[in-house]
This record gives structure tokens, C-alpha cells and sequence, in this order.
């Protein structure tokens, strides 16, 4: 196993702009290697210009999608449709102005939509998403790049809940693009066992997020690491493992992720000791 260690923006700010590259300092500074963008709006974000903060601050990106109802791949509305594969479209462009593999993200449907469903409506509305999905890791092939799909836990997703469930779905979308990632937020909501579970994403694990099981610095809380450490271990897992937490500051986020307070005394801290946790915990 051989991982590198990064951050969200989210930690500390909502939406990622140009000028959030202002972060990129002490991001290094704290150790970590790698910076995870969430693309919130790509029209607010110069990519050249962040490419060379990126190149500067020798900071690795991840490109993180962000899918509201109108960006829905299960949606009733072809027009959802479009607009998420617009909006997919303009996150590989920065993939590829910012010399990065992947796009990362509960791609499938909207986050928030949890519904009971007849079995032939989720029947249907799977194939939806896979027919989608296929369009999207086609032209993801096309450009280099893999789609990292994330399983969200049930509060957040009907539809891909563990990661069981995620790897039939790029077995159904049945493109070598389509590959998976995981949140250990969700896989402690959602998975019996964090190492099994890892274990079944196997080969096609290309992305790894982590927080405490209440969203706050690993290591404070009920996760099973060493759990966690003998499942990335198991499958020689060689990537990324990237601590994602949220601010409460910005109103429209904390609403979203209902997080309606801070998780550690300051945001810094949650960083620099989540970090020096993963370090001791997964090298």
C-alpha cells in the first residue's frame, strides 16, 4: 500500500473559486500532499490560474463534482440530464488543465433524493442512471480520464448505498472508465465491515475520502481503522486518502450536509490533527 494524504476545501470554505487558491499555503504547510476540489460552479474558476497555485504550492488536485436536482442523471427531465452532462463535461476540462486522472462523486442522482420506491420504479430508475453513466465513461475513456463513483449513505441516496451496490453499477455500466471510491463517513453508516467492504470495491478503488464517523478529525470518534487499514492493505491500495469535513460557516453547505455545528475548535485543527492521525494510522 502506498497513499498520499490530502484535504477538501470544504474544510474550510464553500463555493471553491479563483481566489480560494488562497488556501493552497497552508494546505502545504500542513503536510498535506494532495488538495481536493469541490467544483461547485466551474464559471467561477479560472483553471489556469489555479493550475499554477497548484504547480507553486506542488499541491496534487482531485476534481470533486458537486450534484444538485438539477444536475440529476435519474431525473424525469431530460433537461437534468443535459445539464449534468454539461456540467461533467466542463469538471474533465479541468482534469485535464489541472493534469489529473479522475472526476470524483455520487454522479448517479441527485444527493438528497430518498424516496420509497416501487421495485420496478428503482428497477427503472438504475437503468437510467446506468444509461447515463455509460454516455459519461465513454467520453471520460475518450479523454484519458476514469470516473471515481462514490456510494452515499441512506440518508443522503435511494440508489447506491454501499459499496456492493457501486460495483454492480460500473459492472452494469460495463465501461473500464467507470470505476469507484469511497467515504468512510458513509461506509460507517452503511458497511457491516469497513475492511469487507473494501475488499469487494477491490481493483477498482481509485479514491479514498475519510472523517470520523460524525464528520469530524479521524481518529476522535467510533471508526474502525485498523479495519479500514487492513482493507486498503488487503487490496495494495495505491492512491489517495483525503479527509473531507465541512465549515458550518457557509449556510448553504451546512444545509445541505446538515452540519449545523463546528466539529472541532477551530478547522485548522481538524486538518492538522486529522493528518497527523492518518499518517501514523496508514504508513
Amino acid at each position: 500500500m502506498d497513499v498520499s494524504f490530502g484535504v477538501s476545501t470544504w474544510v474550510w470554505l464553500s463555493p471553491f473559486k479563483t481566489e480560494s487558491v488562497a488556501l493552497f499555503p497552508k494546505i502545504k504547510e500542513m503536510g498535506f500532499d494532495v488538495v481536493e476540489i469541490p467544483v461547485e460552479d466551474p464559471t467561477i474558476i479560472d483553471g489556469k490560474r489555479v493550475k499554477e497555485a497548484l504547480e507553486k504550492y506542488d499541491l496534487k488536485p482531485v476534481v470533486c463534482g458537486a450534484f444538485g436536482p438539477s444536475r440529476d442523471l435519474t431525473s424525469k427531465d431530460p433537461t437534468d440530464h443535459q445539464t449534468c452532462f454539461d456540467y461533467l463535461d466542463a469538471l474533465m476540462d479541468l482534469c485535464e488543465i489541472w493534469e489529473t486522472d479522475f472526476v470524483a462523486g455520487p454522479m448517479y442522482s441527485a444527493v438528497g433524493k430518498t424516496r420509497m420506491l416501487s421495485p420496478e420504479d428503482r428497477k427503472a430508475e438504475w437503468e437510467l442512471a446506468v444509461q447515463n453513466l455509460r454516455k459519461v465513461a465513454q467520453k471520460a475513456g475518450e479523454r484519458g480520464l476514469e470516473l471515481a463513483i462514490e456510494p452515499l449513505n441512506r440518508f443522503e441516496s435511494d440508489l447506491v448505498n454501499t459499496t456492493e451496490d457501486v460495483l454492480r453499477m460500473t459492472e452494469d455500466i460495463g465501461h473500464p472508465a467507470a470505476k469507484i471510491m469511497v467515504d468512510g463517513f458513509h461506509m460507517s453508516i452503511e458497511e457491516r465491515s469497513l475492511e469487507e467492504a473494501i475488499k469487494i470495491a477491490g481493483d477498482k478503488l481509485i479514491h479514498v475520502q475519510v472523517s470520523e464517523n460524525y464528520r469530524g478529525t479521524p481518529g476522535t470518534g467510533q471508526t474502525d481503522w485498523e479495519s479500514f487499514r487492513r482493507g486498503l492493505e488487503a487490496i495494495n491500495y495505491q492512491g489517495y486518502v483525503n479527509i473531507e469535513s465541512f465549515t458550518s460557516d457557509n449556510q448553504e453547505l451546512a444545509d445541505a450536509v446538515c452540519i449545523w455545528k463546528p466539529f472541532a475548535d477551530d478547522q485548522d485543527q481538524l486538518a492538522r490533527e486529522g493528518l497527523t492521525f492518518l499518517e501514523k494510522t496508514f504508513k
